[in-house]
């Protein structure tokens, strides 16, 4: 009888847990517009840093030049003249003089992280109090400043929130858009819901006395990873990190086994490093453990065999729902990318302990050494 309890609860609270996670964020996307706060439009400094060129960067970094708001600038970063990116840059800023930008290289050593050393120059050179910085390869919508602006609420101190991933160019894409939408993007929301919002380094929105109360962008640089560091900082001071009523998007384009691996590996290393006790409790994410015990149960005699198969109708099919609900890929293929996600969930968390830091653009990233008691 114990043995039935403790197999049925393992089967009915993960299930619940994934579709209230789910319904709570399809209720996010429900909402029509942006949050109703008075018309607010300070002055923005959006600061992009830039490492590479990517497929699809000319897009995401033009996007930068069609806001629909009446007084922001633009600061492209990136540490080496040398770097491809520098040309892009320029060529855009050239193409858009009705935008003030700039272009900035160069890099200061401020901490061990190379996207902060880059973004120096530009929280240094930025001309507003407000400052979004937004990473190279998200693809911002006209009214991208607007809605950051309008999330903003008294008990906020950051504003950020997971991309969603578009476009994906192949199977592996579609994986990579699976880990970002409906699984990372669905928990963060649901999170937030709760008032429990976690910073993401896609989009970091704040106002720079929250930045210099920290003791600057170098205390973005006490963990693995800006966002985590960003989140602390934040609720430090008593505030909250927010997420947008919708998420912006990131193309993907096409991705091979090794770099989804790698990415998320990454992620799941710094989630590690900075939330540990949170990420200890991601062993219980995906459809493995209820499905493990409703077999239990099946053998014991307790469930009927016929219900296997309706645990992962219902699992993938509100998933489905989700995608679709949000506009988000939800083809049949994004389905079973959905399902290829999840059995790599189990791995990726256990080799996760393998070593607490990465390699990230060819810069070893090292987890801060545990404070002396």
């Amino acid at each position: 009888m114990i043995a039935v309890f403790m197999l049925s609860a393992l089967v009915l609270i993960p299930l619940g847990v994934h579709l209230a996670t789910s319904a709570m964020t399809a209720l996010r996307y429900g909402r029509s517009g942006r949050p109703v706060t008075p018309e607010y439009r300070p002055y923005v400094s959006l600061i992009r840093p830039v490492c590479g060129v990517d497929t699809f960067d000319r897009q995401t970094l033009a996007a930068s030049f069609t806001q629909d708001y009446p007084d922001y600038e633009v600061l492209i970063c990136a540490a080496s003249e040398d770097d491809p990116a520098v040309a892009l840059a320029r060529d855009l800023v050239a193409a858009h003089p009705e935008v003030p930008a700039r272009v900035l290289v160069g890099e200061d050593m401020i901490s061990a992280n190379p996207k902060l050393n880059n973004l120096a120059k530009g929280v240094r050179a930025a001309n507003g109090k407000w400052m979004a910085v937004t990473d190279s390869n998200l693809l911002l919508p006209p009214d991208y400043l607007s809605h950051l602006v309008d999330c903003w609420q008294g008990d906020t101190g950051l504003v950020s929130g997971p991309p969603v991933g578009i476009w994906p160019g192949n199977f592996w894409g579609a994986v990579e858009c699976a880990f970002l939408n409906t699984n990372q993007a669905r928990w963060q929301l649901a999170a937030d819901s709760l008032g429990m919002g976690f910073a993401q380094g896609k989009t970091l929105f704040l106002h720079r006395a929250v930045l210099d109360a920290a003791g600057g962008l170098s205390a973005l640089g006490r963990n693995l990873a800006e966002d985590v560091a960003a989140t602390k900082v934040v609720r430090a001071q008593g505030l909250k990190v927010r997420l947008p009523t919708r998420l912006f998007p990131q193309p993907i384009g096409e991705r091979t086994a090794r770099s989804v691996w790698a990415r998320q590996l990454r992620w799941s290393r710094v989630r590690r490093d900075g939330f540990p006790l949170i990420f200890l409790a991601e062993i219980a994410q995906g459809p493995a453990l209820p499905l493990a015990s409703l077999a239990g149960l099946v053998a014991l005699g307790a469930w009927p065999g016929w219900i296997l198969p309706v645990l992962p109708a219902i699992w993938y099919g509100s998933e489905w729902a989700l995608a679709r609900y949000a506009a988000w890929p939800s083809a049949l293929r994004d389905v079973a990318a959905m399902m290829v996600r999840d059995a790599l969930l189990p791995p990726l968390w256990l080799v996760t302990f393998a070593r607490r830091g990465f390699t990230w653009r060819g810069t070893e990233m090292a987890a801060a050494p545990a404070p002396a008691e």
